[in-house]
């Protein structure tokens, strides 16, 4: 009976290190991963969310997902990556709002990015010097980020930091902003970038980013 008792303590013993050895990994990598709730009322499960996203960025990195977006496909894939990664969501906004007609929408873009502009933005970070991980999206104008990420970027020192670009377009691929988000970003370390037009894409991504 000794014996038996002995053999069933040392294997709880074995299974509760394990366990606690699993849990110390996530903090090497580029962002932590979160377990989905395991509840079904609704509202348990978002409150199980939000402790789970406090819990996940206070022991690896602080994540920010930033965005702007005018007709609202980046807002959607900024969402996505929200819920699978966590951590808090910003949206960047101009003081004066794009045009809703396609059209005109792309004449303005069009002379922002020939005349080097920076639209004023009217939402800020206010304690961006807090986050590790920054996704920052966007629509491709113009074969290039459009000119309130350029005035976004360089309104913080990102320097140390991991930046991660992600864009929707309908037919340039996120290769021909690259350059640019580098340049805005010097003193950064920028990962592989997504053209997310197929949300099916995301989470592949997300993963491969991950190691």
């Amino acid at each position: 009976m000794k014996k038996l008792l002995l053999l069933i303590m040392s294997s709880l013993m074995i299974f509760s290190l394990t366990a606690s050895s699993s849990n110390n990994t996530i903090n090497s990598t580029v962002f932590p991963k979160q377990a989905a709730a395991s509840v079904t009322d609704k509202d348990t499960a978002s409150s199980a969310k939000t402790l789970e996203d406090k819990a996940a960025n206070s022991k690896g990195k602080k994540i920010l997902v930033a965005y702007f977006s005018h007709s609202g496909n980046t807002r959607r894939a900024a969402e996505q990556i929200h819920n699978l990664v966590g951590g808090d969501m910003h949206e960047i906004k101009t003081v004066t709002a794009y045009p809703t007609g396609y059209d005109e929408s792309v004449e303005v873009a069009k002379k922002e990015k020939e005349t080097n502009a920076r639209p004023a933005l009217s939402t800020k970070v206010n304690n961006m010097a807090n986050y590790d991980v920054i996704f920052i999206g966007y629509p491709i104008w113009w074969h290039t980020a459009p000119m309130p990420i350029y005035t976004f970027l360089e309104a913080y020192d990102l320097s140390g930091k991991t930046v991660i670009p992600f864009c929707t377009s309908y037919s340039s691929d996120i290769a021909e902003s690259m350059d640019a988000i580098k340049s805005l970003c010097p003193n950064a370390t920028i990962l592989e970038g997504l053209t997310a037009n197929d949300a099916n894409k995301i989470e592949p991504w997300l993963t491969r980013l991950n190691g």
